[in-house]
């Protein structure tokens, strides 16, 4: 029987993408001046949080200096601070900010995935590197029984959802565009990605990264 732990498992073991295997370990070992002292995870990082979650948020890919450096999503960078302290806001984690794997964030009603995961260069991953990672998060979907909603970072999650979930004809993405999952009960919720490319220009505000998150909110039934 499949589990959220067995897919953990899998995920941390996998070396199927030579070329993200070897960008990872160089990033590891090849590591930015402020973060010297520590060790790297260096391997591909899986899910994170509530396995009764209402609510999945799927991003991109691990940062090569944040997750792939924690080994938590979203975990030690500029993205994951605008995020946890937006599920903060939103009641779905404990506390604002995540800058380790032990620093005890817990997510509540709430889970954190990725597209990929290991840190891609430039981060972008190949089609084929998409679509190699893509069972893990398959399979992810379909042990979290009780999301109703998902909220995807950015165009490039947004695609590999309305893939995955046979989503025909594709609305356009954009910053809080809903789409209804067909059969499913389930709501796609757009967002634009919590980079420091749409945050610093105002691209991306906080009341417009917190509207998502309030918006899930209205969108799923109490599952506590």
């Amino acid at each position: 029987m499949d589990s959220l732990g067995r897919v953990t498992a899998e995920i941390v073991d996998c070396f199927q993408c030579p070329r993200l295997v070897a960008w990872r370990e160089q990033i590891a070992t090849d590591k930015r001046a402020a973060f010297r002292d520590e060790e790297y995870w260096g391997r591909p990082v899986p899910g994170f949080g509530d396995p009764g979650a209402s609510v999945l948020i799927v991003g991109l890919a691990p940062a090569a200096h944040g997750g792939n450096r924690t080994g938590r999503v979203f975990t030690g960078d500029r993205s994951g601070d605008w995020l946890y302290g937006a599920l903060y806001r939103a009641g779905y984690a404990n506390q604002p900010t995540s800058v380790h794997i032990d620093d005890g964030l817990e997510l509540k009603d709430a889970y954190v995935a990725a597209a990929v995961r290991c840190a891609p260069p430039a981060n972008k991953p190949t089609t084929e590197e998409r679509e190699t990672c893509l069972p893990y998060l398959r399979r992810e979907l379909a042990l979290l029984a009780d999301v109703q909603v998902i909220v995807v970072l950015g165009q490039f999650a947004y695609d590999v959802m309305v893939r995955e979930l046979g989503i025909r004809p594709k609305p356009k993405f954009g910053h809080g565009v809903e789409v209804s999952v067909p059969d499913s009960g389930r709501t796609i919720i757009c967002s634009f990605h919590p980079s420091q490319q749409n945050t610093f220009t105002g691209k991306l505000t906080e009341e417009m990264f917190d509207a998502v998150f309030q918006r899930s909110r209205a969108l799923t039934s109490p599952t506590r």
